[in-house]
């Protein structure tokens, strides 16, 4: 009779026990917010300082995206009938819109929530100025460089951020294999056209050299 009253105490305890638990975890999920302690989220680390960078890092990309689509609709127009640079320009839109989704996935899988409205001043951020995108073909190109260099200060900075302040490596990696390399292989090449162009061009009548060079990038 003992042991069946004891039996019956400790499974009550056991039961009582995986209530208060499971009440716990419900409470502190229920109350919890992105930026607030809890253990029912994916932040970790030092994403709360750089959760801001990549946010203005994932605007910069989506609205370089436009702008190079734009510059290539300008050069596929029946006016300009330039296949080589809207080759080129098309490429540069789609990657960096495929950029803009992979920086999402990754801000959300360590918690974060993309918000494209957010507007936050640094280094990885959007430049606010205007651009005129209906430019000859030397002038896009430098355009395209200016772009890409500063795409690259831009996860240069998260990179510092992640690393000094924020103590974040796991970004900093992300940043790393995902930008710099590519990015500094982007950088070269674009300058690599700008300077050719450009020599091409020191002549009285530079069409036809550029419609051998728009020839060139189609092969590209």
């Amino acid at each position: 009779m003992k042991f069946l009253i004891f039996i019956a105490l400790l499974t009550g305890t056991c039961v009582l026990a995986e209530e208060v638990c499971h009440n716990n975890v419900v409470r502190a999920c229920s109350t919890s917010t992105l930026s607030g302690p809890s253990i029912c989220n994916a932040r970790y680390g030092g994403i709360n300082h750089v959760e801001p960078e990549l946010q203005a890092y994932i605007n910069n990309h989506l609205t370089k995206s436009y702008e190079y689509l734009l510059l290539a609709t300008h050069f596929n127009s029946y006016q300009k009938n330039r296949p080589g640079f809207q080759k080129l320009y098309q490429s540069l839109s789609d990657r960096s819109f495929d950029d803009t989704i992979d920086l999402i996935k990754q801000l959300t899988r360590r918690g974060g929530k993309a918000d494209l409205n957010t507007r936050h001043e640094s280094p990885a951020s959007v430049t606010i100025q205007q651009q005129r995108l209906e430019v000859d073909e030397l002038h896009s190109l430098a355009m395209a460089l200016d772009t890409e260099k500063q795409l690259t200060t831009g996860a240069f900075h998260i990179h510092t951020q992640s690393l000094h302040a924020a103590r974040d490596p796991e970004t900093a990696q992300y940043i790393e294999e995902k930008f710099l390399g590519s990015q500094a292989e982007t950088i070269r090449k674009l300058s690599g056209y700008a300077n050719d162009l450009s020599k091409l061009m020191n002549q009285p009548d530079p069409s036809l050299a550029i419609y051998l060079f728009d020839e060139y990038l189609q092969k590209q």
